[in-house]
């Protein structure tokens, strides 16, 4: 997989598009959730994505401080039904957190997961830090990474 980063205003109209297609794709079509996927944030964020030739694989968007989180934060983490169960997840969490830690230092990263995805980034080091709360009709549940300085 080939790895990108950018910030917003430096993705091409292709790559947006790309980002966009593959979250509503998880998010709004597989997962049945109808909610408002551009809600503002992604101007302010890095985008994180993951190319197999053509094919965007996996992205994500990392959230500066104060944002979402007091701490900075990875969202919109998803993978293409193309290549689950193939580490692709996986992989784009520790380029996620890599990547964070390039652009705004190394520091504690918070994430609002979808609770059935707990076990998963309990097995990066993530720890629940809040009780479960419901986000557009699926279970969430606040989870930060402490980082040792």
């Amino acid at each position: 997989m080939t790895w990108a980063c950018k910030p917003f205003d430096e993705l091409t109209p292709h790559e947006l598009y790309a980002i966009l297609r593959l979250r509503s794709e998880v998010f709004v079509v597989e997962q049945n959730c109808i909610f408002l996927d551009m809600d503002d944030k992604d101007q302010s964020c890095w985008h994180l994505m993951g190319w197999q030739g053509d094919l965007l694989a996996a992205c994500s968007r990392l959230v500066p401080p104060g944002l979402s989180f007091p701490e900075a934060s990875i969202g919109r983490v998803v993978s293409s039904p193309k290549v689950r169960g193939t580490g692709a997840g996986k992989e784009l969490m520790l380029q996620s957190i890599q990547h964070l830690h390039t652009i705004w230092g190394k520091q504690s990263i918070s994430i609002g997961a979808q609770t059935y995805l707990k076990k998963f980034y309990g097995s990066l080091g993530f720890e629940v830090a809040g009780e479960p709360y419901i986000e557009d009709n699926i279970e969430h549940i606040e989870m930060i990474l402490h980082t040792s300085y």
